[in-house]
């Protein structure tokens, strides 16, 4: 079911294009203040709706969902010490799905792959986390 667009979903399609792998809240703090102003609970509606319509990727993390207006396949570098996410510079792997298909007969739909370690900033830390 296609839905109209409305300006409080644009103001959150937006703010996810904006800030890069932003949290809900990290959206609601950039929409707050429009005029009229745009409520947390119009924020995470249109963020799971956006998200269900394919034109933002969620991205779940363990700790807060953080959203993605990149939708193209590609992976993820996740810091377990300040949680941010940033998009992995290499190409996705192809025929990975096909393969599972062929040698497992699961019919594979997508998938995902996060690494997980810690962010320059976070690495020259003195003593890390």
């Amino acid at each position: 079911m296609e839905r109209r667009q409305t300006r409080q979903r644009q103001l959150v399609l937006n703010a996810v294009h904006t800030l890069k792998h932003p949290t809900a809240d990290e959206v609601y703090a950039a929409v707050a203040d429009a005029q009229p102003p745009v409520g947390r609970a119009t924020v995470y509606r249109n963020l799971n709706l956006l998200a269900e319509q394919g034109e933002i990727r969620r991205i779940e993390t363990g700790e807060a969902d953080r959203y993605d207006g990149r939708t193209q396949p590609h992976y993820h570098l996740y810091c377990r010490c300040c949680g941010r996410v940033f998009d992995a510079h290499m190409p996705v792997i192809e025929g990975l799905e096909r393969a599972l298909t062929e040698t497992d007969g699961f019919a594979v739909e997508g998938h995902t792959i996060e690494f997980i370690g810690l962010c320059p900033d976070c690495k020259n830390k003195n003593g890390g986390c």
